[in-house]
């Protein structure tokens, strides 16, 4: 099976439930370089299944043995950075030496930094007479956007895997090949099945599901004021957690080449 074709849940590369399909565009040729499914709430549903009953053994491992599983993770993505650069310019459109420095190299750093929080001691917390203790949320739906793909999963994926949760990745419907490229790097680093699920499809189909599913504890989202806005009132249905990163619409170039990650 293309691993286009598919959807990475419980730790293996499955059948989407339904045939739709959405075109990947090279955005500077206007090329068609890759179809991939458009996920829908079943996929979804099994996609948290998948991470909730994955939740309690990944939970349970200490700080040392999360990290390194993500250690293994980014050794991974090492050996494969080039690949990983040039999947991103064809997707997204940044130059090849943007995509090779910042679009790779910054999400590199940023796994590499929990890491490092996971190996160095954690220190008790006090506040006045209260001890703060900090435990992994749950499930957590990562949707995250077209213009830093990797970046923006790693800011998400990492840290919610270091803190001990599972993952539900949505990525852009435009710029969903890094995505798959992650999955298959976490699959060959060894990343115990269901810690790392990956469902391709658009917002009103795919993320809204996500946004909304009762088995989802926490929904990481970064994208347009207008979608956050409804993700939010999603999410809000079923009381779970919701961390936004908001953007103003605005038209965009075809080819857009942008120089620093959104914040």
């Amino acid at each position: 099976m293309n691993r286009h074709d598919a959807l990475y849940i419980g730790g293996s590369w499955v059948p989407p439930v339904g045939s739709a399909r959405i075109p990947v565009e090279n955005p500077a040729t206007e090329e068609v370089v890759a179809h991939v499914p458009r996920a829908d709430a079943d996929d979804v549903d099994r996609a948290v299944g998948a991470a909730r009953e994955a939740f309690p053994a990944w939970s349970g491992l200490s700080r040392a043995e999360r990290a390194g599983h993500l250690a293994a993770l980014l050794a991974g993505l090492e050996s494969r950075r080039e690949e990983m650069a040039a999947t991103i310019t064809s997707e997204m459109g940044a130059p090849a030496s943007l995509a090779a420095s910042v679009q790779v190299g910054l999400p590199l750093l940023v796994l590499g930094s929990y890491i490092d929080l996971l190996r160095a001691p954690e220190d008790a917390e006090r506040v006045g007479n209260s001890l703060v203790v900090r435990e992994p949320v749950g499930v957590v739906g990562a949707i995250t956007p077209w213009n830093y793909p990797l970046h923006q999963a790693m800011a998400k994926v990492a840290a919610a895997l270091a803190a001990g949760c599972t993952v539900v990745h949505k990525p852009s419907e435009l710029a969903p090949l890094s995505a798959y490229l992650l999955a298959e790097i976490a699959h060959d680093a060894g990343l115990p099945g269901g810690v790392y699920n990956l469902v391709a499809g658009d917002g009103p189909t795919t993320g809204e599901a996500l946004a909304e599913h009762a088995g989802v504890d926490m929904i990481s989202f970064t994208g347009s004021t207008r979608a956050g806005r409804r993700v939010g009132a999603l999410a809000a249905r079923t009381v779970k957690r919701v961390a936004w990163s908001l953007v103003a619409s605005r038209p965009t170039s075809r080819c857009p080449t942008p120089t620093s990650p959104p914040r």
